[in-house]
């Protein structure tokens, strides 16, 4: 499968991000592109830097005017498009939501984000209701998509259980940056501490993983680029710079992954008769 990403540099301009989004979707459509990512919440600024009750006015509803935006691009270009957005889904209640349209241009499914973070620079508590859709893969004309969300990408439950129900593709729409006052190294270390637990959900699963995060300065925090696209055995197919914005179409070889797994049949060899203790919050002793 030809996979698009594309990783911007977003302005508090709503329209002119997606003016250029749409210009980079139809370059890469051009290019061959089969299947688009975009970064997460992709339409503005990554506003969760600050509880602020006025930007609850940037939700919308799905489906809404950015459903009819993207599916208009879809059904034109004959590519499906993995979206981000903020889901005003009825009053007070909002979500963090991916939404995949068909190339016909409908919608073929959505994922609530389902783990919502609340660090200095990330308070997402205070605008997300976690998600209520579990992890189901997204059926589509190019395959089974498991789509999840940024701090989704942290976990090794919500990876395997995509596996678990089919998908044949991990996505990951992201906003993840350095904290300026961190050290050089500190940075660095957090940089790839992200890439490196999300190869191995590639590794762990035998499932090729796509990444696109934003890039640029918002409000003093360096988001850091690296978008990346893994294959099955965690090896790096491409990967972004941390620092420029970029619009690429990766080859990635869907059966690939059946060979992996036999080779490797982690799924086979797994106790599923003694992990029930994973539903417990600690294990106290």
């Amino acid at each position: 499968m030809k996979i698009g990403i594309i990783q911007q540099h977003n302005t508090a301009d709503r329209e002119d991000n997606k003016r250029r989004l749409a210009e980079k979707i139809t370059k890469l459509a051009q290019q061959g592109a089969e299947l688009i990512v975009l970064q997460e919440l992709h339409n503005g600024l990554y506003f969760c830097q600050e509880e602020n009750v006025d930007i609850f006015d940037q939700a919308e509803p799905i489906p809404g005017p950015s459903t009819e935006f993207f599916g208009a691009l879809a059904k034109e270009l004959q590519v499906v498009i993995v979206t981000s957005l903020f889901e005003r889904r009825a009053p007070g209640l909002y979500h963090n939501t991916a939404v995949v349209m068909e190339k016909d241009g409908t919608i073929a499914g959505k994922y609530r984000k389902m783990h919502i973070p609340d660090d200095p620079g990330y308070y997402e508590k205070f605008y997300f209701t976690p998600g209520d859709l579990g992890f189901q893969p997204i059926q589509t004309s190019v395959g089974k998509l498991g789509v999840l969300v940024c701090w989704d990408q942290w976990y090794p439950e919500a990876a395997r259980l995509m596996a678990l129900a089919g998908a044949e593709l991990l996505i990951y729409p992201t906003a993840i940056g350095y904290d300026p006052n961190d050290s050089q190294d500190e940075q660095e270390r957090q940089r790839m501490a992200w890439q490196t637990v999300q190869r191995g959900h590639a590794v762990a699963n035998g499932l090729p993983v796509v990444t696109v995060n934003r890039v640029g300065d918002e409000d003093g925090v360096p988001f850091w680029g690296t978008s990346f696209v893994a294959g099955p055995q965690g090896e790096l197919l491409y990967e972004a710079p941390v620092d420029e914005e970029t619009e690429a179409v990766v080859d990635v070889d869907m059966k690939r992954s059946e060979h992996v797994r036999r080779w490797w049949p982690f799924l086979r060899d797994r106790r599923i008769d003694s992990y029930d203790a994973l539903t417990q919050r600690f294990i106290d002793e």
